[in-house]
């Protein structure tokens, strides 16, 4: 009787949690330029530039926007009463300008 030989595979078999643990490990940089010209004139220009890793590893190569950016941080924003006080103490200084007599007066005389 006769019995077929079966097909052995040499490549080691890798699911999507290993593929995704070294590419955070590791980190990927994609990077594109797309240009649209008519007549030799640029009409459009995009630059792509996409990083993927692991805050640890983006911050290793000194990538730390998010620390920065109000939406994402809290450390990072600024606080209400502070820009209020800003306001208030520029529009005080505003009013303290203004001679005495001519603030709030206003010339009702026609003619």
């Amino acid at each position: 009787m006769y019995t077929p030989n079966r097909i052995t595979h040499s490549v080691q078999s890798t699911n999507l949690a290993d593929i995704l643990e070294r590419v955070l490990d590791k980190g990927i940089v994609v990077a594109g330029d797309i240009k649209v010209c008519l007549a030799d004139v640029e009409l459009l220009s995009i630059k792509i530039r996409l990083v993927i890793a692991s805050v640890d590893k983006a911050m290793a190569i000194g990538i730390n926007w998010w620390q920065h950016d109000p939406a994402l941080s809290t450390g990072a924003r600024p606080d209400p009463g502070a820009a209020m006080a800003a306001r208030l103490a520029s529009s005080s200084s505003v009013i303290e300008a203004i001679p005495d007599g001519e603030a709030g007066s206003e010339d009702t005389s026609h003619g």
